[in-house]
This record gives structure tokens, sequence and C-alpha cells, in this order.
């Protein structure tokens, strides 16, 4: 078999390959360090639960809003999964924007959907240095506010 047969070499398709698998085990380093605090307080049980249970609503709600599209019904609002990734699933959004190749393409999505991770990241990384960033902000703006 030559090269040139493979028609779908090139081409993009659905699906979650190795580079976004590394890209999301890599953002979800920090998240998992900045948590495990809870843990003391948290059954981790709980926690895991909690996680997966907003991470399955996220994933299912990206699909549902594809096969709306798909089939030109009424749509879930962009809001509704801004704050499903907002409030922590944005994990699975991440996997569902590539296994559903929905809204990978919408720059003005893509930018609220970064910024969202960007937010987790940085809250996971303050955390983690003993909310260090937050507490020069507000001192900042406590010497300047007066």
């Amino acid at each position: 078999m030559r090269i040139s047969d493979h028609r779908s070499w090139g081409k993009r398709s659905g699906g979650v390959g190795i580079g976004s698998v590394f890209g999301l085990g890599v953002l979800l380093i920090a998240p998992a360090f900045a948590l495990r605090p809870l843990v003391a307080w948290l059954d981790w049980r709980v926690l895991a639960g909690a996680f997966l249970f907003l991470s399955a609503l996220t994933f299912f709600s990206y699909r549902s809003d594809k096969r709306r599209a798909e089939a030109g019904e009424w749509r879930i609002s962009e809001s509704i999964l801004h704050l499903e990734s907002l409030l922590g699933g944005w994990p699975a959004a991440f996997l569902a924007q590539r296994v559903f190749r929905h809204k990978i393409s919408k720059v003005s999505f893509q930018f609220f959907f970064w910024s969202t991770v960007t937010i987790h990241q940085f809250l996971s990384i303050d955390s983690l240095l003993g909310w260090r960033f937050t507490g020069e902000a507000i001192r900042f703006i406590k010497s300047h506010a007066a």
C-alpha cells in the first residue's frame, strides 16, 4: 500500500489523539495537587463523585448540543457550556470538543473556554503557593483603595 492510497491522510476527524490526552494530563497536574488537601476534610469518594458527575454532565451537554446542531433543533446556550467548564467540567469539555468536533473552530467560544482553563490553572498554582498572588493582589487593592 502506498502513502498516496490513503485518502484520509491529512483530513481531520473526530476523536482524541495522543497529543490531546498528553495535553490534558499536563493540564490536570496542578489542579490534582491543589485538590489533595481537600481529602483531609472531605471523603475522597465524595470529591471524586462530584468531579465525575460534573464531568459527565459537561460531556453529555456537549454531545447533546452537537446532536441538536446537526438536527437543526434548539441548542444549549454557550453560557451554560462555559458555566459547566468554569465549575470544574473543563477537562470533560476539552475531551468532548475533540470527540464530537464541536465548538473547536469558533474563536470566541475557544477564547472563553481557554480563559476558564487558565483561571483553573492560576487558582491551582496560587493555592499550591499559599495564595501568594491573590494575597499580593488584595494587599495592592487595599493600599490603593483608601
